[in-house]
This record gives C-alpha cells, structure tokens and sequence, in this order.
C-alpha cells in the first residue's frame, strides 16, 4: 500500500487506510494510505454532501487504532458520534468544558467582541490574569473587588454571565493528560454557541500544543476539527496558527475540515503539506485553493476536482505529488447524511371523514370499533 504524506524512503509506522487510487477510466485501483507516524497539517474540503466530514471520519478511525496516536474530533455538528458505536476504540464527550485558565487572559475580551482598550475588555483581561483560583466565581470576585466605574464593572460582569451561561467553563475541565488517551475523543460541540466553541478549542489547541513543548507524551495528537473556518474566525484563531505554524516540532498533528476553504485565513491553506480536495463548485472557494497550488500540479486545480461523492484529489507536498483517490466507506456509523422524507414512516393513519357522514355523526373510531 503506499502512503501518502510518508517520504519514499521511509516504510516504517503507523498509516490510516484511506481508500484506493482512482484509475483513468474511474475505476478502483491500489490501496492508498495516509501517514500518521509524523505530524502533519491537513486540510480536507468539500461542498456539502461529497464527502468532507466522512474523510475526517475515516481519518479518525484510523488513526484511534493507530499506535502512539491520540486523535480528537471537534464535532459543532453532532455527526460523529457513531465513532464510539463500531469496532473500535472511541467515547463521546457530550458536554466538553475547560477551566477558565485554559482561555489565555488577552483572548478573555476578544471572546465577547471586545478591545484590550475598552474599559470592560481591559477589566476581564486583569481579571483573568490576577484570579487565585480557576473559576469564573473567582474571576466575579475580582471584578466586584475592582477600583473602577461601575458601569464598568456591571458590563463585565454581565460578560462573565454569559460565559457562565454557556456551560462550558469548569475547573474540572477536559485537560491534555485526558485527550492523550488510547482512544479517539470526540468533543460533541452541537449544543454550544459559537462564541464558546471557540473558547472550548482555544483552551483544547493550547494545552495540546503547550504539553507536547514540555515534555515527551507517550502519544501524539492528532487535532480533527470539522467546519474550521468558524473557528479560525473566533478566540480559537491563534491557537489553531500556532499549531499550523508550529506544531510540527513538538509533534502536534492537525486536521481542518471545511465546505468554505475560501473563508480560511492564507495561513490555513499555505501551511497544510496534505489537501484532501472533494467537489467544489464555488469560484471563492476555488480560487483560495488555487492560489495555493504548488508548482508540481499539472494543468489546474478546478480540473482535477472530482464531480462524485467519495471522490478526491490528494495534494501530497511531502513527496510532491498530485493523486486521485476514492476513499473507503466508514466502519462506523455517519450521521452526517440528510435526512429524507421518504425515510419517515407515518406514526398514525390519517382517516378522512366518509362521504355523507360528518364527524359528529359517526362517533369516535373507538366506538367504532367496539360494534
């Protein structure tokens, strides 16, 4: 099987089976694997319903059975739940939430819109450096302690409510000792705001990223996060740079998946050595790819494209190289499809009053029943 992402020379470690080749005429060739020994930054895109989110299923399969991996699925959407349904090793966090210190202080104002300069965004900021302990009761503590307006004041306490509202702050939060697990981790985000989200995997990409700096985990993260540009449009924005720009060396992998890849930051695209590209058909979306292309893909980008589900083009810069792939169908359960309604079944039969009888002359269907 070859692998993609893996220098020719190297045989060794462990690889995500991601499909087969695709041949001319489209039918199915070689196997086809995806390297997870060494870190990487990939980017997976697709319009809706060809394929995205099952890559990045199909990616965390692989890799929670993978040796000296630890993968995480961020899931806004609730679709990957069905990982801890099939053969192999997965538990969904249904309600994630990270201590409030995981939120770096500068990030605190940025979280409601707010400046470093303005009154109350400067407020939270000290108020998230100077807070003895991990809770946003003690942060509350330190605001009403504060020597300012109370205007000032009542604003970022109204702030700190609304994080409180959101259910996503505990000091006893998810931390990078209980992600680095022998299992895939999916953080189900469907239930949260945007705006806490955001925070959530800004508090996760940072204790990932600062763990692996100090010292040697005995596994290595691999960060899967789908609908990327509504994070990298939040708090979470510098964090997930960091791992892009940075992560390599300490070993910190990480996956975005997106249907809007011309919404993504530059950095997003330039820095990403593996472009899993499903069917797009939006110029924006195109054209941000493009600019990106790497010298080595003969002809254009918009030609290469697959018009089927399942089909992708794989931009491999570590051996530079340009390949067609169709990727494998999951072991485990997607719930990303729509649902039909040709699929819903009636719960009760409909009855319509008979001709010449109206519904106060022909008694109830139990009495019906019971002559």
């Amino acid at each position: 099987m070859n692998v993609l992402g893996r220098p020719t020379a190297a045989t060794d470690g462990p690889v995500v089976r991601l499909g087969t080749y695709r041949a001319a005429d489209g039918s199915d060739g070689a196997a086809v694997g995806l390297d997870l020994d060494r870190p990487h930054a990939a980017l997976v895109v697709g319009k809706r319903g060809y394929g995205k989110s099952h890559t990045l299923g199909v990616l965390a399969e692989g890799a929670a059975r993978a040796s000296g991996v630890a993968p995480v699925v961020v899931d806004p959407m609730g679709e990957f739940g069905g990982l801890a349904d099939g053969p192999i090793p997965a538990h969904v966090v249904e309600a994630p939430r990270v201590s409030p210190s995981a939120v770096p202080p500068p990030a605190w104002p940025a979280l409601f819109d707010l400046s470093t300069t303005d009154p109350a965004g400067a407020l939270l900021w000290e108020t998230a450096r100077e807070a003895e302990t991990a809770t946003l009761d003690a942060m509350a503590a330190r605001i009403g302690a504060a020597n300012v307006d109370d205007g000032v004041r009542r604003a970022a306490r109204n702030h700190l409510r609304l994080a409180g509202s959101w259910d996503v702050f505990s000091p006893d939060g998810l931390d990078a000792e209980t992600l680095l697990s022998d299992a895939v981790t999916v953080l189900d985000c469907s239930g949260l705001p945007d705006r806490a989200a955001s925070a959530l995997v800004r508090g996760l990409a940072s204790g990932l990223y600062r763990t692996c700096v100090e010292r040697d985990p005995a596994r290595l993260p691999w960060l899967l996060l789908d609908e990327a540009h509504a994070f990298f449009d939040g708090v979470a924005a510098p964090a997930l740079e960091t791992v892009l720009t940075r992560g390599r060396s300490p070993g910190v992998s990480l996956v975005a998946a997106t249907q809007r890849p011309g919404s993504l930051p530059p950095v997003a695209i330039s820095q990403s050595d593996l472009l899993v590209a499903h069917r797009l058909t939006a110029t924006a979306d195109i054209e941000a790819l493009a600019d990106a292309t790497p010298t080595y893909l003969t002809g254009t980008l918009r030609d290469r494209l697959p018009t089927d589900q399942g089909g992708a083009v794989v931009v491999d810069d570590v051996t530079e190289s340009v390949h067609g792939v169709q990727v494998r169908r999951r072991e485990t359960t997607h719930g990303g499809d729509d649902p039909r309604a040709s699929d819903r079944q009636e719960s009760s039969v409909r009855t319509a009053p008979q001709s010449g009888h109206s519904p106060s002359t022909t008694g109830t269907g139990a009495s019906q029943s019971g002559q």
